[in-house]
């Protein structure tokens, strides 16, 4: 089975967590809940579906949507239904998609269907709506059954056309002694049946309908909908609303107003995780067509040659977006000008277009396989994907090509998801037809905003114009400027922002006025500024641009300077430019003679625990059962259901059919834990199963009813008795705890690598950083809501401005494999910022604000940085921030201090 991507985890964990919040709040504030955690401020819920949770996962293109609505299927399962067995609506937007998830879902070596048996085993049946019919009762509540369908099916405009909604007496046994109470809100046959049904008769009228659409609404479904910014009508709430679902999970890469965005995945996460190739260069060709195919052929050319020297085989790709009928450029006349004007082989290239399909039953990975350019006109058929493809080559004019983005996210994929060697094999390529690279770039930009799913932020840093990888033998591209430290820092594209009119410059500073063009057009004028210009003149230009124009168009104003500070910020950036950052060297502890850095693992050895040895209990664990409800009480947070019908009572006292054997093996597959043997944990099963019984006074039927919630709660009382043996463990060692000498620092140190930051929530200030050795900067907002500048912005400041400091990092939270951590005594902590000075040393920062701020947790952080700086031999320092500290010094002063 694939392993899920880090951001992957994240967002299905959070689905996990909301969805079993609402069962024990309501769903809107569940919802609020978690976005509270994320920062979000100012988005409410809609309740499209009642009290029935419907949230979305926004990932970008190219982030494996798919795979995780898989595994989203489980966890709901048991997150919203307690059940191992669930039953899934898959809905696709079309019956191209449907058709290839169904062959997906069912076949046994694909991904999907593997994600599908880690959790079902060989219990899961995948059909469509005509083979529902298979489904026998007896596989209801056994087996996982994933239903696939368009969502044109439930369509319910008209359903006498919809088989869904028709009468099939195969179904019959589904329907066989349903209790009153079930069959209330399940359709009954009318006379429109009798019209559309010949089989059925006047006495038929008013019977529950043996329907697809009935079965469903007694399953209480998940539904998974895909690509799910297509379907914000009312027609489509109704059809979802007559399947009566147990929770809506929606997949997009570009929500709209409705879609409940519970997570967003952020493109940069998708390229630290190596599922995509970034940045995108990009070339502007104001030639004309053959001009963007001559360099496109070039630029695979090259990238040829550096594949030779990868391990693995890779053979990049051109897709050739050639132009509509009419036009002049047309599929005939590309394929003509590639093998006659640029010595293309025939077999190189291929036509996949509505009636040309040359890529039909072809493997393009295979090494045997000759074509490495494709040519197309609009959008390559649904769910097409081939890594190999590199270089994006559009022949019709930018502004008119409306499928471009679809071809861009084509040649983003990166080959089998892993980094390659040669750094430009980690790159995307597009060549366009443009005047030039500002209206290029923007034209891209709004394209993968409004289509792919990106911030538009994000995009800012990931265009960049051709400079990295000239196009004939070392002249070309860009110019460069020298840079301190050896690289060569590119030349910075002009500054293009596009007004409803042309700026007043006649009281603005001669300085500034010596540096501005300003150009009419037809929409307007276009403010042009040298992109050499100091981030000084380029505020003072945004100030007087801004302040001149009525204030709903200042924004987006803003937005265009925003914009080009980070392309700016990019192209200036370390990681762009070839730079490494210095090795962070790790907390180690010297165990048996050999050298460990203190991990998890190591934490959880050093408490010498086990779990036999520890008191069986598990307060806050409790059931009652009333005329109304069946409540369990975990650690204080009730979860209800609720009664339907007043036979249900008095289920607890009835005699189980499952085992107390055979709970415990049940409680063993939910709890496993990976550093506890199976054979203590099943002890401390059968202890705390003869506890709960014997001296809790639960019945082994109530323990069975509520299994998914029992094992939610040994869960927590596991890591509970974990984190007092690691927090004991930790205090008695923490001194022995020591960063490596230098002659082990390969093997014992943190890297930060270019392309490997995911980033979220960019910093998107007026204020220009300069040694920042990413492109963008994560999470650091300029000025509180209130308008102040914020504590955090002037730590990082200070850092950036000091003489001493190289470059630095602002270190992401809670992402272990991407960012440098020092263990703690029950996870990791994570300081704000990581310098590199220019001497070599590297210097941590955790900013704290207020000294009375400080807690116990803030003093085991002091304690841990206390320690890698003093066992280091003056290679660390660390600095506990705050906003003025015991002798009045505020952050500069702190920072200056430190590095003294």
């Amino acid at each position: 089975m694939l392993t899920l991507k880090t951001y992957q985890q994240t967002a299905l964990g959070t689905l996990t967590q909301f969805l079993t919040d609402t069962r024990s709040k309501p769903v809107a504030d569940a919802y609020a809940t978690i976005l509270a955690g994320q920062k979000r401020i100012g988005e409410t819920y809609q309740a499209l579906f009642g009290d029935v949770p419907c949230v979305c996962l926004r990932v970008p293109t190219g982030g494996g949507k798919t795979i995780m609505a898989a595994h989203a299927v489980a966890m709901a399962g048991k997150a919203v239904l307690d059940s191992d067995a669930p039953i899934a609506l898959w809905l696709t937007p079309s019956d191209t998609i449907r058709t290839q998830t169904l062959e997906a879902l069912a076949n046994a070596r694909h991904p999907y269907r593997q994600a599908l048996a880690h959790y079902f085993g060989d219990r899961v049946q995948v059909c469509d709506l005509e083979s529902l019919q298979t489904v026998s009762p007896h596989d209801v509540g056994k087996a996982a059954i994933v239903v696939v369908a368009t969502i044109q099916s439930f369509n319910v405009s008209d359903t006498a056309k919809r088989n869904v909604y028709s009468f099939f007496e195969e179904l019959a046994p589904h329907f066989d002694n349903l209790a009153p109470h079930l069959t209330a809100g399940l359709e009954k046959v009318s006379e429109t049946d009798l019209l559309s049904q010949p089989f059925l008769t006047v006495k038929d009228l008013g019977r529950v309908k043996y329907s697809v659409a009935n079965w469903m609404h007694l399953q209480s479904p998940i539904v998974i909908v895909d690509e799910a910014h297509n379907n914000r009508t009312d027609r489509f709430f109704k059809s979802l609303g007559r399947v009566n679902p147990s929770c809506v999970i929606e997949m997009t890469a570009t929500p709209v107003p409705g879609n409940n965005v519970l997570y967003h995945v952020a493109a940069a996460e998708l390229k630290a995780e190596q599922m995509i190739k970034l940045p995108i260069v990009l070339v502007e060709h104001p030639q004309g067509w053959r001009e963007c195919l001559r360099d496109a052929v070039l630029t695979r050319d090259r990238l040829e040659l550096a594949a030779q020297r990868e391990p693995d085989y890779v053979r990049p790709i051109v897709l050739v977006q050639a132009q509509p009928k009419g036009g002049e450029a047309v599929v005939d006349v590309v394929r003509q000008h590639l093998i006659e004007q640029e010595r293309i082989p025939e077999n190189q290239i291929a036509v996949a277009t509505g009636t040309q399909k040359e890529l039909d039953g072809i493997n393009l990975f295979d090494p045997d396989t000759t074509i490495r350019y494709v040519i197309t006109v609009e959008a390559l058929k649904e769910g097409w994907d081939c890594s190999f493809a590199y270089v994006l080559a559009s022949l019709q004019s930018v502004n008119s090509s409306k499928d471009v983005e679809q071809l861009l996210g084509r040649v983003l994929r990166m080959p089998y998801a892993k980094n390659r060697t040669q750094d430009s094999l980690n790159r995307a390529y597009a060549h366009i037809v443009a005047d030039n690279f500002a209206q290029a770039a923007a034209t891209l930009k709004d394209r993968m905003v409004q289509n792919m799913g990106f911030e538009r932020l994000e995009t800012a840093s990931f265009i960049i114009p051709q400079q990295s990888l000239p196009l004939t033998g070392g002249e070309g591209g860009t110019p460069a400027v020298a840079r301190a430290g050896g690289a060569a820092t590119p030349a910075m594209p002009d500054c293009h922002i596009d007004l409803p009119q042309a700026p007043d410059t006649q009281n603005w500073p001669e300085e500034l006025k010596q540096v501005v063009r300003v150009m009419q057009t037809t929409q307007g004028a276009t403010v042009l500024l040298n992109g050499e210009v100091s981030s000084e003149i380029l505020a003072q230009a945004e100030a007087f641009i801004s302040n001149a124009m009525p204030a709903k168009a200042r924004e987006k104003v803003k937005e265009q300077f925003d914009a080009h500070r980070a392309v700016r910020q990019a192209m200036r950036a370390p990681a762009q430019l070839g730079l490494e950052f210095a090795a962070i060297p790790q907390l180690c502890l010297n165990l048996d003679g050999h050298l460990e850095v203190v991990e998890r693992e190591t934490l959880s050895s050093l408490g010498d625990w086990s779990l036999l040895d520890q008191q069986v209990q598990l307060a806050g664990f409790g059931i009652t059962e009333t005329v109304n409800s069946f409540e369990i009480d975990v650690n204080g947070a009730k979860v209800t259901y609720k009664h339907t019908d007043a036979q249900q009572l008095l289920l607890n006292e009835t005699v189980s059919h499952t085992s107390q054997q055979d709970l415990i093996r049940w409680m063993d597959v939910e709890v496993r834990q990976s550093d506890i043997g199976q054979a203590q944990m099943q002890a401390y099963l059968v202890k705390m199963i003869t506890h709960l019984i014997a001296e809790r006074s639960f019945t082994l039927t109530s323990l069975v009813r509520a299994r998914f919630q029992l094992a939610q709660a040994l869960v927590k009382e596991v890591k509970r008795l974990r984190q007092i043996a690691m927090a004991k463990g930790f205090q008695g060692r923490l001194m022995e705890m020591a960063v490596p000498r230098i002659e082990e620092l390969a093997h014992y140190s943190f890297h930060y690598h270019p392309g490997q930051y995911p980033a979220r929530q960019m910093y998107q200030g007026s204020y220009e950083f300069s040694k920042h050795f990413y492109p963008v900067i994560h999470d650091l907002r300029e000025k509180t809501q209130a308008g102040a500048i914020a504590e955090e912005f002037r730590c990082a400041q200070s850092i950036d401005a000091h003489a001493k400091v190289k470059q630095w990092v602002r270190n992401i939270e809670r992402q272990e494999k991407f960012s440098f951590w020092l263990p703690t005594a029950t996870d990791y902590f994570y300081p704000d910022f990581v310098a590199e000075l220019t001497d070599g040393r590297v210097l941590a920062v955790e900013y704290k604000g207020e000294p009375y701020k400080t807690n116990d947790d803030s003093r085991e952080k002091q304690q841990v940085g206390h320690q890698w700086e003093q066992s280091s031999g003056g290679r660390c320092l660390f600095l506990f921030a705050v906003q003025r500290d015991g002798q009045g010094r505020d952050v500069f002063q702190q920072i200056a201090h430190k590095l003294a």
